[in-house]
């Protein structure tokens, strides 16, 4: 984790303090060997899942991070009734604009715009509007300067990660096939963007986000790629009612249990994942955050997106890299010695990525 003095001012970032320009453009000129999105969820009033992510390429098609900007929108809503509704919008290299100084993006008919508090989405696709209202309720974090470091010197590259919205409310109009809804809900923002493919960067990562009574937690544990020693990085922050509570990484211990193979992308995947935060020792408190997977939603095999010869090359050179999404239950305790005992639990969202071999 990039957190050295020098580090901040070679970013020109100040330690705690966001600035709006974080949330822009980051990789200018956006060529080849980088990446860049910006991520939105959503859990609705009806039990529904959103996922709206502006990319400024689709690393996921065969050229990966090696192409010029072209920028897509996706966009995911999963039914409780377990109804998909999935459609990636066609690239646009000749139809976007990014700014620099602020979050706000234009694909195609596709905007995305805010200030690091309030966010408007809108979304025009195949059949497909949605026009959304992310106002948040805990403030713009990340840890340390947010960019991990991989390899040393001239040679080094890195991975950037921004939660702009930690956690919010959100107002959402869709219309699906001429039938207008209108929900409230939660929502999630952040933006990532990098300068390599991350197969080459990382082996996978396990990402959460949930709110249960007034806490909201973010936690990620990353698993860096072999030549990196399998270096892993812990990434937690609570919030109670909008407040930072926790947030110091090294200070987590990162267990997983029950792990089970996944039947479509043949992946190991856990039940349980716990984070338990302890900062007891340092006159501070201690927390133990689980999450229970109950659902799983998206369960991708990344070499299905590849055709032909581009395909049989990933396969013959043991790519199987996967996507999955799960649905469950977290549950948050206040474990501090001396203080009064507190848990409570709520549904939670989160997700399991591996980049490449495994």
């Amino acid at each position: 984790m990039a957190d050295r003095p020098a580090e901040y001012q070679r970013l020109g970032l100040a330690k705690g303090d966001i600035a709006q320009w974080e949330d822009g453009f980051r990789s200018a000129p956006g060529g080849p060997g980088t990446f860049e999105w910006w991520y939105s969820d959503y859990v609705l009033d009806d039990g529904s899942t959103l996922v709206i992510n502006f990319m400024a390429k689709d690393f996921r098609s065969a050229k990966g991070v090696n192409q010029p900007a072209a920028p897509v929108v996706t966009f995911e809503l999963d039914r409780p009734d377990g109804t998909r509704i999935e459609h990636t919008s066609k690239p646009h290299p000749d139809d976007f604009s990014f700014a620099t100084d602020r979050c706000d993006l234009r694909i195609g008919k596709n905007t995305f715009a805010g200030d690091l508090h309030t966010y408007r989405i809108h979304v025009d696709l195949d059949g497909i509007t949605a026009d959304l209202t992310l106002t948040g309720q805990v403030p713009a974090w990340r840890p340390e300067t947010g960019h991990i470091l991989f390899g040393d010197g001239d040679r080094q590259k890195y991975f950037a990660w921004l939660p702009s919205v930690p956690q919010g409310t959100v107002e959402a109009t869709l219309t699906l096939d001429g039938v207008t809804e209108t929900r409230t809900g939660t929502g999630y923002h952040d933006h990532n963007w990098g300068d390599a493919d991350m197969a080459r960067l990382m082996h996978h990562w396990y990402w959460m986000r949930a709110e249960a009574g007034p806490y909201t937690v973010i936690a990620s544990h990353i698993t860096a790629a072999k030549k990196f020693d399998s270096a892993e990085v812990p990434i937690f922050v609570l919030a109670k009612n909008g407040e930072i509570l926790a947030d110091e990484g090294s200070l987590v211990r990162f267990t997983k249990s029950d792990e089970q193979t996944d039947p479509v992308t043949g992946k190991p995947v856990a039940n349980t994942v716990v984070y338990d935060y302890d900062a007891t020792q340092a006159g501070g408190d201690r927390y133990r955050v689980t999450f229970r997977r109950q659902s799983t939603i998206v369960q991708d095999r990344m070499i299905e997106s590849l055709k032909g010869a581009k395909r049989l090359l990933a396969a013959a050179a043991g790519f199987n890299g996967a996507y999955l999404r799960f649905t469950g239950q977290v549950s948050v305790e206040h474990l501090t010695p001396g203080t009064a005992p507190e848990s409570l639990e709520a549904p939670a969202l989160w997700e399991l990525m591996y980049f490449g071999k495994h």
